[in-house]
């Protein structure tokens, strides 16, 4: 089974990436990405967006936020475009990582940032390295509550186990060439499908 864990090196420029586009507010190019993204992981998108219905839109806003991180390090080392996750795809995830994190003893008791399943830590130590970094950071200034951590933390390592398993071979997503968006494209007025909670021609329909 081939090796699909991301080299520290690009989990380091990723980060570094996301950084300059925040501190020089690059709207356009952060537009680009947004687009590109729900271009090609409408799915991903969806999955991570839906913890918004239940917490609320800061939430939604960490979650959408943590799984772009991810794909972007994933992404970033990697020839050609990245397998399309299924909804099959992230539900076999939710399920392997719910399961890894039920058998950690005390799980509920440890800072938020600690509360990682070891068999997505073991595939991909880099990526799971800077996100325990950067949930820890957050929560520690402030820039996310420990109850917003605790919500998106799992679905953050579901994105990281979905991603893995469908570039080891796994559970493989869908090939892409060129990316043709399997979901309808929203009308302007329509709620944008990245679950921003803004109409589309506000948000992603305006980098289309």
């Amino acid at each position: 089974m081939a090796s699909a864990a991301v080299p520290a090196e690009d989990v380091d420029r990723t980060i570094t990436a996301f950084t300059r586009l925040d501190q020089r507010g690059d709207k356009k190019a952060m537009n680009k990405l947004a687009a590109r993204l729900q271009r090609e992981q409408p799915n991903l998108l969806a999955y991570a967006a839906a913890t918004r219905a239940e917490h609320g839109d800061k939430t939604g806003e960490a979650s959408v936020f943590y799984a772009t991180l991810v794909w972007a390090m994933f992404d970033r080392g990697h020839e050609g475009t990245l397998p399309r996750l299924t909804q099959q795809n992230l539900s076999d995830a939710d399920a392997a990582v719910t399961a890894a994190l039920a058998a950690v003893e005390g799980l509920d008791e440890r800072p938020v940032h600690e509360r990682l399943a070891p068999p997505v830590v073991a595939a991909q130590p880099h990526v799971c390295a800077k996100l325990r970094e950067l949930v820890e950071e957050d929560v520690r200034e402030a820039a996310m509550s420990a109850e917003t951590g605790a919500v998106i933390y799992k679905p953050t390592q579901v994105v990281v186990e979905a991603f893995d398993a469908a570039l080891t071979g796994r559970r493989p997503g869908e090939a892409q060439g060129t990316v043709v968006n399997d979901q309808p494209r929203p009308g302007r007025n329509d709620p944008c499908s990245c679950g921003s909670g803004k109409k589309y021609k506000k948000c992603h329909g305006a980098a289309a």
